[in-house]
């Protein structure tokens, strides 16, 4: 019983990040108004968590394997919930997106960390309930914009941010007496790749802020300072390269990253990031300029696919064992390749039987089956290849959230530049929409090098340890 009640708890952190992320979007423009700032500048109070997030993800699976899963979750949660508390006080914008930092710092600690819980109190069934951590985010995805919503209108943007400290006591309260204390069987000795830490976030966050300068459509297209941030990101990116090469005790194992189904599972989660988040988080954008939808509605065409995501991926965890990894993982990105064709196609209505389908129904079932095709691959996606190396599941876990959260980042960044770069909108996502899509089918082959099914034989390494050999 206890660990079900574990489980319970390192959900709740993940629903309280996916919460607090969706609602934070929702209180934006207010914000930019209540503390007299620019879009430019704002735009970091979103950019700045993602950004961080993503470097934050494979830094804390290497913690947690290092030191206890306990103290770890445990430090992701203050630091969470002690970012949301300077949020919600912060006077200006320079201390708000400091904040965010803090705060994406906890939030990003918590899927690693939790997905190695997990695999502690549920050996027998990893599978299924890293699977069902796929149906939390949509949860948090329906709750953050509803609540955040009535939120900032009956008590202002602040709530948003105040709403994440008495959840986040009860988190650190629970984790402190149910988690387990000790170390993980690991060097205590261990030492943790700071100057790798460093470089890799410099390098992305140069690359990151490049990309964002090229998207700045307010302020124009300063091209020389984004080609001098590129090549700044391109220099670091060399050095840690280098650094990491020789590093006792790498933030990247590069090494696992050469192996092919590892390559090939990172590889499917960047393309997926891109095409299947980072376009698709663009669908209110698409729904008010195409559809001519109000803002209302463009939030609320979210809700099916939230759903409906949270639908498939809870039933795909618990048959994943039986359907194995390799087909919920090409159905699902073929529904979502399609409804990227569809969405293209821009189409204003359909006649089903006699019967009219109005363009902005249609535009719901679209986006419901889309949540299909999420729900179906996400359980499948996240738990490829972890069985190659069982003593890594947070390692591993870390990793392919970095990979699929900078695919997010950079989807949003490339599609924001070619809508500018076009000017027409429609005829942009047109094109974004259907570039998204031969990306992900080229992505495919990808999904073939990773395991077929949980049930995989793993061959001996010639240290005579159990894991996976090249």
């Amino acid at each position: 019983m206890r660990r079900y009640v574990v489980f319970t708890v390192v959900s709740l952190a993940l629903l309280l990040a996916s919460i607090s992320n969706s609602s934070a979007s929702v209180a934006f423009p207010v914000i930019i108004s209540d503390l007299n700032t620019t879009l430019v500048m704002a735009g970091w109070i979103l950019s700045a968590y993602q950004l961080v997030q993503t470097i934050v993800m494979p830094l804390a699976g290497k913690l947690s394997e290092i030191f206890s899963r306990r103290a770890s979750f445990i430090v992701y949660t203050l630091l969470f919930s002690a970012g949301s508390i300077l949020c919600a006080l912060s006077p200006n914008i320079y201390l708000l997106i400091g904040a965010r930092v803090m705060q994406a710092i906890g939030g990003g600690g918590f899927m690693p960390c939790a997905a190695g819980i997990v695999s502690d109190e549920f050996p027998e069934a990893r599978q299924r309930f890293i699977g069902l951590f796929s149906s939390i985010f949509p949860i948090g995805a329906i709750i953050g914009p509803n609540l955040g919503g009535w939120m900032v209108e009956a008590f202002g943007w602040r709530s948003v941010f105040w709403f994440n400290v008495p959840l986040g006591v009860v988190v650190l309260g629970l984790s402190r007496f149910l988690l387990k204390a000790g170390k993980n069987g690991r060097d205590s000795g261990a030492r943790i790749d700071f100057v790798g830490a460093g470089l890799l976030f410099g390098s992305i966050s140069a690359f990151m802020f490049g990309l964002t300068q090229l998207g700045n459509v307010e302020a124009g297209t300063p091209w020389l300072f984004a080609g001098l941030s590129f090549a700044l990101g391109t220099g670091l990116m060399m050095i840690f390269l280098f650094w990491e090469h020789r590093a006792k005790e790498p933030i990247i194992d590069l090494e696992l990253l050469k192996k092919g189904p590892f390559l090939a599972a990172n590889a499917y989660n960047l393309i997926y990031g891109v095409c299947a988040l980072g376009i698709f988080s663009l669908t209110p954008l698409y729904a008010v300029s195409v559809y001519n939808m109000s803002t209302l509605q463009s939030g609320v065409l979210l809700t099916p696919r939230s759903i409906a995501m949270m639908i498939a991926s809870t039933l795909t965890s618990f048959f994943l064992v039986k359907w194995g990894y390799r087909w919920p993982i090409l159905v699902g990105t073929l529904i979502v390749t399609a409804n990227l064709v569809v969405f293209a196609l821009q189409p204003q209505g359909i006649d089903i039987g006699g019967l009219h389908v109005g363009a902005t129904l249609l535009l719901f079932l679209i986006v419901g089956i889309a949540g299909i095709g999420h729900g179906t691959s996400t359980p499948a996606a996240n738990n490829a290849c972890i069985e190659l190396m069982p003593d890594k599941v947070a390692t591993i876990t870390g990793l392919r959230g970095m990979f699929r959260s900078l695919g997010s980042t950079l989807g949003v960044s490339i599609a924001t530049v070619v809508i500018h770069a076009m000017g027409n909108v429609q005829r942009a996502f047109y094109v974004v929409m259907l570039a998204a899509a031969a990306l992900l089918l080229i992505s495919l082959p990808a999904v073939f090098m990773m395991p077929a099914s949980p049930n995989v034989s793993i061959p001996p390494n010639p240290s005579g340890k159990t894991g996976y050999s090249a």
